[in-house]
């Protein structure tokens, strides 16, 4: 029998915590019954540092339930580093892992398809929303762009799949092998290798409570997304400074054709034009090159992704 265990990422959630685990467990209780499941499956909560009541909720619904289980971390770490605690906490007492969020907008009744893929053999089952609809227009339109900008980096990812996926015993091994400090799952599992299928799923309102993430951290991890995959952003600096570089011989040309012509005084305009543009590319490919660097600092430092206050088993 397959044992599964579902991590659930939580900050701040305690307004949809009780919601959530009723919804989760009813899952877990249908899937055991039709046998597709162990009995001893269950759900881990990993509280990320919440600064609410998330932490005791967690704990009222371990008391009352033994399928709950409770992660709490020492301080706010990041969805990324909550969920690879979770995953890493289980690891090598389940077969199969979901991880989903709290608020459950990916929607946990394609759980059912999510195995019978990973009963076909597949490691690995990305849940891929059909429509983001419930999204603002910016926040659609950002992650349309976003996911073609990673492509044409050279990032291999899943377009509209966020957090909830399915790994296998195999791939929760391979995921530990990989060492970053500066986390996006959604780069690494991709690099895996390892057999993959889709599961197509509508998008959610929330029932309750607000989104967590910022503008500020999805900015964030979609930098993390694109520095900690690729090198192409600064190949492609290199070859704008080549062609200011040629751009700049040709102006040479013209200011001096300009001085013989008695004709110096003018071009005012077109030189400060010239100096704000090439300064705004100097800025912003120190800023690029700084990122890199910045992430290179993260990683010689080894420092540990997570320190754990309590674990409720």
């Amino acid at each position: 029998m397959t044992r599964l265990a579902i991590v659930i990422p939580c900050y701040n959630e305690e307004a949809v915590i009780d919601d959530t685990a009723a919804e989760v467990l009813g899952i877990l209780g249908v899937l055991a019954e039709r046998g597709e499941i162990s009995a001893d499956s269950f759900v881990l909560f990993v509280n990320d540092g919440s600064t609410d009541g998330t932490w005791q909720l967690i704990e009222q619904q371990h008391a009352r339930h033994c399928e709950v289980k409770g992660l709490s971390l020492l301080g706010n770490v990041g969805q990324q580093n909550a969920l690879m605690a979770g995953m890493m906490t289980v690891r090598e007492s389940v077969d199969v892992v979901v991880t989903i969020d709290a608020d459950l907008q990916d929607d946990i009744t394609c759980l059912g398809q999510m195995l019978a893929h990973y009963r076909e053999g597949c490691d690995v089952v990305y849940g891929v929303r059909e429509s983001r609809e419930v999204n603002g227009y910016f926040k659609r339109t950002s992650a349309r762009l976003f996911y073609r900008l990673q492509r044409v980096l050279g990032v291999r990812n899943v377009d509209n799949h966020a957090d909830f996926r399915l790994l296998s015993r195999r791939a929760l091994d391979e995921l530990a092998r990989y060492k970053e400090r500066v986390l996006y799952l959604r780069g690494i599992v991709p690099l895996l290798g390892l057999k993959s299928a889709e599961v197509c799923y509508r998008f959610r309102p929330r029932k309750a409570g607000t989104s967590k993430y910022t503008i500020g951290k999805m900015v964030n991890l979609g930098v993390s997304g694109i520095t900690g995959f690729t090198a192409k952003p600064i190949n492609y600096i290199i070859g704008t400074g080549c062609l200011f570089l040629v751009v700049s011989f040709f102006m040479m040309l013209y200011i001096l054709w300009s001085f013989i012509a008695g004709r110096a005084v003018s071009g005012w305009t077109s030189i400060m034009l010239s100096l704000w543009f090439i300064g705004a590319m100097i800025l912003l490919s120190i800023g690029v090159i700084g990122k890199y660097i910045a992430n290179i600092f993260a990683e010689v430092k080894r420092r540990p992704l997570y320190h754990v206050e309590e674990f409720l088993d």
